[in-house]
């Protein structure tokens, strides 16, 4: 069996309180659904919306007749005669996704008119797009309450309109209501009923069960299933393309045509664009669930990745790694050190992971790149070389003036300095640190991510934990420093980031 989907992120994952895509990143997002991702269909407006909607998806359809993807382009329309339809045909689209009422409370108390009539409205619509060339799908709005209080009037619609010019029939959660039992025992009454219709399958996460909710449905025997990138939506989202992928693939051994190599990079492009942070644990495409931070596991995957599941990172674009912190064993140090080229005895790997849990019992972070500095400081080694040092820095601001910097760093026991103003305290800095560094002619990393927090319920003296994640010619780069200035503890993160670069050349 294959399973087909179509990506709701352009329309229903816009419906996201506080997102709204400019029309270019409506198309560079329509641009990585279609060819990197290779969802089979994407909705990308709704009708009549606004001027910003219209423009959006005018310059998606433009790109997708060039590209040849016109047909799999959809547009959400309503029953209101040709005026939709006209929407749709001046912006260049080819399919409509009619929204109709799927539950009696909604055609009555809504729109308030009888089944009959409301009938006859979809069926006037449906003439008009044979007319105009558009291709028709409907969706069912509230079709879970629909089946759970009027179910015969779902079958009167589906009587109606099965033999219609409908590509497919959309049965969406609308209020995200459903369980897993009622998702399947609807669903499947669905495809025995009417096993020549093509049903799609749409569900809402407001009790968190959107994901089982789509096991069910295709169990049943739905082989078309909504998503969205990141779970975007409105209320508590959509089901998460990622987590669709994992059950398709991994537990029903179906087919797709999705690329879930590139799934990552997509939610990555989507989470810059949106301004929705992707919640760390998220799966397959959150920051941290390919890291182990138990030791055992780690022994274990060591030994013959026993801590292993299908879900591996490799598939994703993705990398596995090994936290450090109290929860660290010998193993978990291992793995870093072997990513760091670094080789120590027994005994010092067991000095090394004392400290690392000494550390992480006082809640201090610990990175891959804290481990030469570790080592150094347990073994009363030779010190990490610090070749380079702020020695000093004066920072000053001014109401309605820019920053201005000061800075004078040591290289190689000589000290240079620099001035430059900017957009912030730490901006000046920076650019001040830069002209320095350019006067060198020495290679500078890219500033790609900047997060600061303090504890919860901290108050204005509290510590302020800073971590910056760099790029440095194809390499990421994260540091983190703890200081009560938020600039000072910038300002620490990046000298560790170029101390981190140096002795990597």
């Amino acid at each position: 069996m294959k399973i087909t989907i179509m990506d709701t992120t352009l329309r229903d994952g816009e419906q996201t309180s506080g997102v709204s895509f400019t029309a270019t990143e409506k198309l560079n997002i329509a641009k990585v659904l279609l060819e990197e991702l290779n969802v089979d269909r994407i909705e990308v407006a709704s009708a009549r919306v606004s001027e910003g909607e219209y423009q959006g998806a005018r310059k998606i359809f433009t790109w997708a007749k060039e590209h040849g993807h016109l047909e799999r382009v959809e547009v959400l329309g309503f029953i209101d005669g040709d005026i939709s339809l006209k929407w749709i045909k001046d912006t260049g689209g080819k399919v409509n996704n009619l929204l109709m009422k799927g539950s009696l409370k909604h055609c009555q108390l809504q729109l308030k008119k009888t089944p009959e009539q409301h009938i006859a409205d979809v069926k006037e619509v449906l003439r008009l797009a044979r007319e105009m060339g558009i291709r028709m799908n409907v969706y069912f709005e509230d079709w879970s309450n629909g089946m759970r209080n009027s179910p015969d009037y779902v079958y009167q619609l589906l009587d109606a309109l099965k033999d219609e010019s409908i590509e497919r029939f959309m049965l969406p959660d609308t209020l995200g209501i459903l369980n897993q039992q009622e998702t399947y025992d609807f669903c499947l009454d669905m495809v025995s009923r009417y096993p020549e219709v093509n049903f799609d399958f749409h569900a809402h996460n407001d009790y968190d069960l959107a994901t089982a909710n789509v096991f069910s449905a295709i169990k049943a025997g739905i082989s078309g299933i909504h998503t969205t990138l990141n779970g975007l939506g409105e209320r508590a989202g959509n089901v998460p393309l990622s987590s669709v992928i994992g059950v398709v693939k991994d537990h029903f051994k179906y087919e797709m045509n999705v690329k879930e190599d590139r799934l990552y990079h997509a939610s990555k492009l989507l989470e810059s664009f949106s301004g929705i942070r992707i919640p760390s644990n998220k799966p397959l495409i959150g920051e941290s669930v390919f890291t182990q931070t138990s030791g055992i596991h780690a022994d274990g995957d060591q030994k013959d990745d026993l801590y292993f599941n299908d879900l591996l990172p490799e598939r994703f674009g993705r990398k596995r790694s090994y936290a450090l912190g109290k929860m660290s064993g010998k193993a978990s140090i291992l793995k870093n050190l072997e990513e760091l080229g670094i080789e120590l005895s027994k005994e010092d790997a067991r000095l090394v992971t004392e400290r690392v849990i000494e550390l992480g019992d006082k809640k201090e972070i610990i990175t891959k790149e804290d481990l030469p500095y570790i080592i150094s400081d347990v073994l009363r080694g030779k010190r990490v070389e610090e070749k380079i040092k702020i020695k000093n820095f004066q920072l000053s601001v001014a109401r309605g003036l820019h920053s201005v910097a000061t800075v004078a760093i040591e290289i190689d026991c000589q000290v240079y300095e620099g001035t430059a103003s900017g957009d912030g305290q730490y901006d000046a800095f920076m650019k001040a640190l830069w002209k320095i560094y350019d006067k060198l002619e020495k290679k500078h990393p890219v500033l790609t991510d900047y997060v600061v927090s303090i504890p919860p319920g901290g108050k204005t003296d509290a510590l302020v934990q800073c971590m910056i994640t760099w790029n440095y010619e194809g390499n990421l780069i994260k540091t983190r420093a703890l200081d009560p200035d938020q600039t000072v503890a910038a300002i620490k993160c990046t000298t560790r980031m170029l101390n981190i670069i140096e002795k990597e050349k």
